[in-house]
C-alpha cells in the first residue's frame, strides 16, 4: 500500500468531494475515487458514508484516517531524517498573506545569505487556520500568522509579535478626510477586502456589527484574495479598504493614499509566530 492512497483519503475528507480533493492533489477525480476504493477493498469496509451532498468518514473510516495520520507523520520524519544524513537544510513556512508580502522577502532574504547550505526552502500564503492545519501536519516547520483574538493557539508553541495596525485606506481623489471620521464618510464607497476566513475581514465585519452595520451598507463589495491588485484599485481610486497599515506605508508617506481611523472601533489585530515542536531546537530556525 502507498501512503499518497492514504493521503488522498485525508485529503477528501476535509474537502468533502473527490473534485476538489483531486484538484488539490493535482489528480483526477476518477484516480481519487479509486485509491479510497482500493483502501476500502483492502480493509474489508466502507470509509466513506457517500448518501449525502458532501463525503464523510464511517466509523471504520475515522479509524483509518488516524492511524494514517500516524503513519504520514512517521513516514515525513523518516524522509527528514535521513536528509539530515546529507547535511541539507530546510524550512516550510506558512504565512498569512500581509506578513508574506510586507515583510517575508527581507527577512528570507538575510535568512538565506546567513544560510548559504540551505537547500529547500518553501513557504505558502493562507488563511491563519490552514497554517496551523499546515502545522500539524507537518507540511509547515513554522507558522507566522495575524488574526483575530478568538484564534486558538492553546497548546502550541506560540510567541506573540508586535500587533499588526489595520486602517481604512483611499485615494485623495475620493475627497474622504484624513485621520479620524465617522463610518458615514465611508460608506458611499465600494470596499476591497479579503476572502472568507482572513482576520482583516473578520475584524471589520465585527467592528461594523458593533455599530449595527453590514457590508452590505457600502456602495458595493469587491473580494479579493490578491492585495497588490486591491492596493493598485484603490490607488486609482475606485474605492477603499481595510488593510494593514504595513502594506501602504511607502503610498501613505507620499500622499498617494490616505489612511482614515473609524472612531470607537478597532484597528489592531495580533501577530504570532508558532513553531513546529518538531523542531523547537533547531538552531535554523532560530536564525529566522
Amino acid at each position: 500500500m502507498e501512503t499518497r492512497y492514504l493521503q488522498t483519503l485525508i485529503k477528501t475528507t476535509e474537502v468533502g468531494s473527490f473534485s476538489k480533493a483531486s484538484q488539490e492533489l493535482h489528480i483526477t477525480q476518477s484516480a481519487a475515487s479509486q485509491r479510497v476504493k482500493f483502501l476500502e477493498d483492502l480493509f474489508g469496509h466502507q470509509l466513506l458514508d457517500r448518501s449525502g451532498q458532501m463525503l464523510k468518514l464511517t466509523e471504520a473510516g475515522e479509524m483509518v484516517v488516524r492511524h494514517a495520520q500516524q503513519i504520514l507523520d512517521i513516514e515525513k520524519r523518516m524522509l527528514d531524517d535521513i536528509e539530515s544524513l546529507n547535511g541539507h537544510k530546510h524550512i516550510a513556512i506558512g504565512t498569512t498573506p500581509t506578513f508574506g508580502t510586507a515583510f517575508l522577502p527581507q527577512a528570507l532574504n538575510r535568512f538565506i545569505l546567513q544560510n548559504a547550505d540551505l537547500a529547500d526552502i518553501k513557504f505558502n500564503f493562507g488563511t491563519p487556520e490552514q497554517a496551523l492545519l499546515g502545522l500539524e501536519n507537518n507540511d509547515f516547520d513554522i507558522a507566522i500568522l495575524e488574526h483575530c483574538d478568538c484564534l486558538d493557539l492553546k497548546d502550541k508553541l506560540a510567541y506573540r509579535l508586535p500587533d499588526d495596525e489595520l486602517v481604512f485606506v483611499s485615494a485623495p481623489e475620493l475627497e474622504i478626510p484624513e485621520g479620524e471620521i465617522e463610518l458615514q464618510k465611508l460608506l458611499p464607497s465600494r470596499i476591497f477586502i479579503r476572502k472568507e476566513g482572513c482576520s482583516s475581514r473578520q475584524l471589520l465585519r465585527s467592528n461594523l456589527s458593533q455599530s449595527g452595520n453590514s457590508l452590505d451598507d457600502f456602495s458595493g463589495v469587491v473580494t479579493s484574495d490578491d492585495l497588490r491588485l486591491t492596493i493598485q484599485t484603490v490607488l486609482a481610486g475606485s474605492g477603499v479598504s481595510f488593510m494593514s497599515r504595513s502594506l501602504v506605508l511607502d503610498h501613505l508617506s507620499k500622499g498617494l493614499l490616505r489612511a482614515h481611523y473609524v472612531k470607537g472601533t478597532t484597528h489592531r489585530r495580533q501577530r504570532t509566530i508558532v513553531i513546529n515542536v518538531r523542531r523547537e531546537e533547531d538552531e535554523t530556525l532560530k536564525q529566522l
